[in-house]
């Protein structure tokens, strides 16, 4: 169902996200961000210069390096456009989450290494997606093992349809199916 019409308005920003993740010829997985910031408008940045509307304030790239565990073996970062020079000292840190798991504690992860003036607010946001994302690229190959060891689906249990006592989970995987009785504990 599509968002209802909106209320009269101007466009003044614009961010723009792109994540992919690749399998590579080496059997690790690449997973990669991308962010661009634009306006619609002039603007200027103290002590900075000038924005014209359309101009990139913001072009940043990661690419994180993971193995079939979800551990980051490298990463490499790109800030081709950036409204301070200072930005680019947010790189070099980046190097800290290497070493760290995007399965548990990868939030956290980011934030003791990364939180807030350790590192880049927008490099951030793109590292926390990128746990997901690397599931994403997995995720075949993740719910094959699954499958053959007998346990549930990697979405068992994340979110409202995958709810082991919902209709999705009793129609796809009934072996994983859970009966709610009406008190509401499971059986």
């Amino acid at each position: 169902m599509p968002l209802p019409p909106a209320t009269p308005r101007q466009l003044l920003h614009t961010r723009q996200v792109r994540y992919e993740g690749f399998e590579r010829e080496d059997g690790l997985i690449d997973i990669e961000a991308t962010l661009l910031d634009t306006k619609t408008f002039g603007f200027d940045v103290l002590g900075e210069g000038r924005w014209e509307p359309g101009e990139p304030i913001h072009v940043m790239a990661i690419r994180l390096v993971i193995d079939a565990q979800f551990v980051v073996q490298d990463i490499h970062v790109s800030m081709d456009d950036v409204p301070h020079k200072e930005c680019q000292g947010a790189r070099d840190p980046m190097r800290s989450v290497i070493g760290c798991s995007l399965r548990k504690g990868w939030r956290q992860a980011i934030d003791e290494r990364l939180g807030k003036v350790r590192g880049c607010a927008h490099l951030r946001e793109l590292l926390f997606n990128m746990g997901t994302v690397a599931f994403q690229t997995l995720a075949r190959r993740l719910n094959q093992a699954n499958e053959e060891v007998g346990k549930p689906p990697l979405p068992m249990g994340g979110c409202l349809a995958w709810d082991p006592a919902g209709p999705l989970v009793a129609r796809i995987f009934p072996q994983f199916s859970i009966k709610v009785d009406p008190a509401g504990s499971g059986s």
